[in-house]
């Protein structure tokens, strides 16, 4: 069933829309593309995005699964309601016994797309969908609506391959893309929001020998004084960020920054000087992000700066565009980004949330220059083209729900690997702290994790801290971004099973286990191979093979193994 108020056009396996209705009535948040009927078994497991990083769901039509802990309508984000049909933001994906079908939004200028599945009294359907924000379809930018594909087959690596290109079509990918991966050290799983000057000159001063190979430090949030004033330290900075950063510089290190850029706290002397830069409720009130979604994690109430405006725009290149040409910065972490998509009350009129955050996207870009772009916390498909790598995974923790919890978000999008953005997994965090600690199988796993989906690499502990474990485990991984740079491929939604061939003759093997039972992996080969131990090197059977059986105990396990000539 179509729109009758859309013309629609069909090339090859993508349709474009556009609205040649008559009247001017507001679209809504929950405006129908299309409708069909869902011919697919009640019992496929269904994939589909979230509008935010937090967010993904798996199970099926009737059973869905939150993958994370943040849920678009949970009560926390509220981008919908708790009690509304579940949304499959961006893209979904139907895992039936005899092939694939994804269901995918290739663009995202102006509207949030996502697919909805009902039941009515005969079937059930699902609806492609897009969030009009209120806005008039009469209006110039109204009139071209975000474009829908329908892809089948049975290979879901190929799917995502097509997908991914017709995605560029609109999109095309950042520079920084296919570059190689950061390997480095960040600040936050270390010391949080503490920490202080002489934390990152300790960490760097060990930050040679055996841990030469990490070049890059990023100074996470904790650094200024107020958030939303990024150009003003804290007491804890008393040297100040730019002669620190040029220490970084002078010790062979690049440098990378923390920024929260689209949100600032009352205390801030940006949000004291400039009242007008905000976003404001349709009475006229200032709206703080606490009034329509989560309020933030520390540093409360924020409030949201309204990108539509140019005078905003221009602040954020210049902040950017200081870090950048005066004190030395080459990656920008952007982190609180989805608050920057907020509805409300905006100095242009008719500009719609996602327009208002990619307008703001883009004059940090153009102050970051040939800077490496970081997306965190960030609304998904909004963002495309606009990063060169994006988080896709909840915040780590040294907990092994934690990090079960963010082997699925990433896997789950590894996908878009080195195709729309380059992957960050979050930290590599292998010793326990005083306050977070776990158990070291749980480290094995989390570990088997970053191995799997390769892209950013940054460990996330104290590095003067480290122990012969996890610095064996830094090297392990450092040495697989040498050979490849791609994310291993799974070959089902399952994610039990990741491949990915690292030589000419050497292929990867990652096998994980969700706290099912005990399991056997039978890996084969075309041809008699020598099958090892990633980590220990030791061999599983003396003599080449093609066919090899894998024992997973049963919990939270994995192994990696490397099958070679």
């Amino acid at each position: 069933m179509n729109n009758p108020d859309l013309l629609d056009e069909v090339c090859e396996n993508e349709v474009t829309f556009r609205f040649v209705g008559l009247h001017n009535d507001p679209i809504p948040e929950n405006y129908q593309l299309f409708t069909s009927e869902f011919d697919f078994d009640h019992s496929a497991t269904l994939l589909g995005d979230g509008f935010q990083m937090l967010a993904q769901t798996s199970g099926t039509f009737d059973r869905p699964v939150d993958i994370g802990r943040c849920p678009d309508n949970g009560s926390s984000y509220r981008i919908y309601g708790e009690q509304q049909g579940k949304r499959y933001y961006n893209y979904l994906i139907v895992e039936d016994s005899a092939e694939y079908t994804l269901f995918g939004f290739t663009r995202c200028h102006r509207y949030a797309g996502y697919f909805e599945i009902a039941r009515d009294e005969r079937s059930i359907l699902i609806s492609a969908c897009i969030d009009g924000e209120g806005t008039s379809p009469q209006d110039p930018d109204s009139k071209e609506f975000e474009s829908v594909a329908v892809l089948r087959g049975g290979s879901l690596s190929q799917l995502y391959q097509q997908y991914a290109e017709l995605i560029a079509q609109h999109h095309p990918a950042r520079a920084g893309v296919r570059q190689p991966a950061p390997i480095g050290w960040c600040s936050w799983y270390a010391y949080y929001a503490d920490v202080t000057e002489d934390n990152i000159r300790q960490n760097l001063d060990v930050m040679e020998g055996d841990l030469d190979s990490l070049e890059w430090v990023l100074l996470d949030d904790g650094y200024q004084a107020f958030m939303g004033d990024w150009l003003s330290p804290s007491d804890k900075f008393s040297g100040g960020v730019r002669e620190l950063i040029a220490d970084i510089r002078r010790k062979g290190k690049k440098s990378a920054i923390w920024l929260a850029p689209f949100i600032a706290q009352p205390e801030s002397e940006l949000f004291k000087q400039n009242p007008s830069w905000f976003v404001r409720h349709h009475n006229g009130d200032l709206l703080k992000a606490e009034d329509v979604t989560y309020g933030g994690w520390r540093c409360t109430p924020w409030y949201v700066l309204d990108t539509s405006n140019p005078e905003v725009q221009a602040h954020l290149t210049h902040i950017v565009k200081t870090m950048r040409e005066e004190w030395g910065v080459e990656l920008f972490k952007l982190d609180a980004n989805y608050w920057g998509t907020l509805k409300g009350k905006r100095y242009q009129r008719g500009v719609t949330g996602v327009q208002a955050y990619r307008m703001g996207m883009e004059a940090i870009a153009k102050g970051a220059q040939d800077a490496l772009l970081l997306g965190c916390n960030a609304p998904m498909w909004p963002s495309l083209g606009l990063v060169d790598a994006m988080r896709v995974s909840d915040d780590v923790e040294r907990d092994a729900h934690r990090f079960e919890q963010i082997a699925k978000e990433t896997f789950y999008r590894s996908w878009q690997h080195r195709k729309l953005w380059q992957v960050d997994p979050d930290c590599g965090t292998f010793v326990s702290l005083a306050n977070q600690s776990t158990d070291p199988g749980n480290y094995d796993f989390h570990r088997n994790v970053l191995l799997a989906s390769g892209g950013l690499l940054l460990s996330g502990d104290p590095l003067p801290d480290l122990t012969s474990f996890a610095k064996t485990t830094l090297s392990k991984l450092i040495l697989r971004h040498r050979y490849s740079q791609e994310a291993a491929q799974f070959t089902s939604l399952s994610l039990h099973h990741a491949s990915l061939a690292l030589t000419e003759g050497g292929k990867l093997h990652c096998l994980f286990n969700y706290n099912e039972n005990v399991r056997e992996v039978t890996l084969t080969s075309d041809h008699p191979l020598y099958w090892y131990d990633y980590w220990s090197g030791e061999k599983l059977i003396e003599e080449p093979v093609q066919k090899v059986r894998v024992p997973l105990e049963a919990g939270l396990t994995s192994r990696a193994i490397i099958a070679s000539i």
